[in-house]
């Protein structure tokens, strides 16, 4: 089969060659040498004199473009300039011998290649090399250039999503030559990046090359092969705009929820608001991000921010219950007057209406009343009168009851106004707090960009 296949080909290029004798001896003896070359030639066997030499093979790699890194299915999509060199023994010739022609370009498949290969494939369609030509030199150095969009497999961390770097490896072998047969070697340290197309969402630090020989538990024959690593860092600038500061200002608007009046109705339903903004943006990252033990650095802080609104609404909650307690309700605890209406309504400059920041409320004397002793006899006093209005200790005892109620009432209503102060406190208490949260977590997130 490989006979008939090259006399075929033989046949194409002598029937577009044959009537071109207008081109010149050039043409001629290029015809002659292809004639020469391959009269006994087959792409079947490896082109070493001795069958114990090992043949060199050069592998040089070129990126030009990123297609796709799908991070889900942790897979790598490329397009590489390939370039592979070798010397075949049988494809030689005496360049004064055919009018100093030192050079012919002929179609890949007449000749023997490597059969390279990338291990780490990923891509379902059986592997084709593409069909170029090689450059054929006299003293037998076959070289072959092929574009390829290849499919690797890439294990992607997105343990620092957005602001994450991958290595991607993409390894080539020989398939079925060991190390004894063809031997592999990168030229360069490293791939070429010259013809790189900038990607919108990667930045490329380098592409180095290794050379290894490995055993492998099917065979005690070296295996060598050559692997690229991709160094990649993304560029965060569209995931900071669109999921990251969203979730910044958000979380450092839920604390302003203490801020809000208790009589507003409104506490609550803010921080539920927000809970629920922030369960949509992570829906949001969940669908973009593949599953994994590790969780993203956004992910982070997306559930961090979660868990402050979630106690921040359950306070709100509990300083709503302060806010509303009504006249029966005890009255504040003496240790609370002292410590939180006292020294840190102070420090917190909350105050009542009309009392200046940082001035406590002076304690008011609420006199106990004497009741009216009952007797028969009229009271000691200038009046001497006996159906003085002073001396009926009916009409005294309903104003001293009238007055006690009063004072009652009166002692309710302030009870009521220092659970309500008692609220305030706590909200500007726990605004600080959580505010102060909020920030320095949006801080340290932001700094990873920087």
């Amino acid at each position: 089969m490989g006979l008939r296949s090259h006399h075929l080909s033989l046949g194409l290029l002598l029937l577009f060659l044959l009537p071109a004798e207008c081109l010149g001896a050039e043409g001629r003896l290029a015809l002659k040498l292809f004639r020469d070359l391959f009269a006994n030639y087959t792409s079947a066997l490896r082109p070493v004199a001795d069958t114990d030499q090992t043949l060199n093979v050069t592998l040089e790699v070129t990126l030009s473009q990123i297609i796709d890194m799908d991070e889900r299915n942790q897979v790598l999509t490329l397009y590489l300039w390939i370039r592979q060199e070798w010397t075949d023994a049988y494809l030689q010739w005496d360049p004064n011998a055919y009018g100093g022609l030192d050079a012919i370009r002929i179609p890949s498949s007449l000749v023997w290649r490597p059969d390279i290969v990338l291990y780490n494939k990923a891509d379902a369609q059986s592997p084709g090399s593409a069909s170029t030509n090689v450059v054929l030199r006299h003293d037998g150095t076959v070289r072959w250039d092929a574009p390829a969009i290849t499919r690797s497999s890439c294990p992607v961390d997105v343990a620092a999503f957005p602001f994450d770097a991958q290595r991607c490896g993409l390894t080539f072998g020989s398939w079925t030559h060991s190390g004894h047969q063809l031997d592999v070697r990168p030229r360069g340290a490293a791939a070429s990046l010259a013809d790189f197309v900038e990607n919108v969402e990667w930045r490329v630090l380098g592409m180095p090359a290794q050379r290894r020989v490995l055993t492998y538990g099917c065979c005690s024959e070296p295996y060598p092969d050559v692997t690229f690593t991709l160094l990649l860092h993304r560029r965060a600038a569209a995931y900071v705009c669109n999921l990251l500061l969203p979730c910044v200002l958000i979380s450092l608007l839920a604390p302003l929820a203490f801020h809000l009046p208790a009589d507003s109705g409104e506490k609550v339903s803010l921080g539920v608001t927000v809970l629920l903004a922030l369960t949509v943006f992570q829906l949001l990252l969940a669908e973009s991000m593949p599953p994994a033990e590790s969780v993203p650095l956004i992910g982070k802080y997306y559930m961090a921010t979660m868990t402050m609104v979630t106690f921040s609404t359950a306070l709100t909650i509990l300083i709503m219950n302060l806010h509303y307690c009504g006249p029966s309700a005890r009255p504040v605890p003496a240790w609370a007057r002292a410590l939180l209406l006292g020294h840190l309504a102070q420090s917190l400059c909350v105050q009542e209406r009309g009392e200046p920041c940082g001035q406590s409320r002076p304690p008011e004397l609420s006199p106990s009343p004497q009741s009216p002793e009952g007797g028969a006899g009229p009271p000691a006093g200038p009046c001497h009168e006996p159906r003085c209005l002073c001396h009926q200790e009916a009409l005294l005892h309903h104003v001293a009851t009238i007055a006690n109620t009063f004072r009652s009432h009166r002692a309710a209503q302030r009870c009521h106004e220092d659970w309500k102060r008692l609220a305030r406190v706590m909200d500007r208490f726990f605004l600080g707090i959580f505010f102060s949260m909020a920030l320095v977590m949006s801080l340290l997130v932001l700094v990873q960009a920087l």
